[in-house]
């Protein structure tokens, strides 16, 4: 929680503010509440977004692995040691940009969790149950909730974070042209999930390198 306080925000303002849920009856009966939503939630987009068919009958593609692994974290939301509720005390009118005053805090908590050997997810499960969660937990009307975070020890290990090439991710002068030197690391792993990979010369930024491996536990929820 010190490494999520020292984020930067508007004006050093510090307008965030975590609501940390961990054995309580308060807490048990809000993390209860949250991981109801989520099952409902992963249930809908699951069959949604096709999580059930194509590639997913095999148990071994990335596709299946995913969905086994959301599953299993919506299954166990509710028994988390630790859940959070990351709020903004909004000093004015809701606008776009507000994100910037919380969610930096959020990435410094996550930071520093996985630096020791913590496991976190960020989600917006809580807004399936807003309402109920302000009255139970008397969080005022003026204060935005915006996000839940898990934390918990990971089941395995971490294991080496797999992302897009840096090649698709960053440009260099005008929008679509290659950087040089933006080169991965060697021995860097590739995520093969996200969207189509942009085409060459299409104007979306270079081709991607190789063939990506499947994504990680490290990834997160979809």
């Amino acid at each position: 929680m010190f490494a999520a306080t020292r984020a930067p925000s508007g004006s050093n303002r510090q307008p965030f503010r975590f609501l940390v849920l961990a054995d309580g009856p308060a807490a048990t009966a809000a993390k209860q509440l949250i991981g109801d939503a989520a099952r409902r939630l992963w249930s809908a987009k699951r069959q949604r977004d096709g999580y059930t068919q194509g590639s997913a009958a095999r148990p071994d593609s990335p596709k299946s692995r995913l969905a086994d692994t959301m599953q299993q974290y919506v299954d166990a939301l509710a028994s988390v040691p630790v859940l959070i509720l990351p709020c903004l005390n909004r000093y004015r009118e809701p606008e776009y940009t507000e994100g910037a005053n919380v969610y930096p805090a959020c990435q410094n908590l996550l930071l520093a969790a996985r630096a020791y050997g913590y496991g976190g997810v960020l989600t917006m499960f809580h807004k399936e149950v807003e309402p109920q969660l302000r009255t139970m937990l008397a969080i005022p009307d003026s204060t935005a909730m915006s996000a839940t975070i898990t934390l918990g020890r990971p089941a395995g290990q971490h294991g080496q974070v797999r992302r897009r090439p840096l090649s698709e991710l960053v440009y260099q002068d005008a929008w679509g042209e290659p950087a040089p030197w933006a080169v991965d690391p060697p021995g860097t792993a590739f995520t093969a999930a996200g969207p189509p990979r942009p085409v060459a010369g299409a104007g979306a930024g270079p081709a991607a390198p190789g063939v990506a491996g499947p994504p990680s536990s490290a990834d997160g929820p979809p």
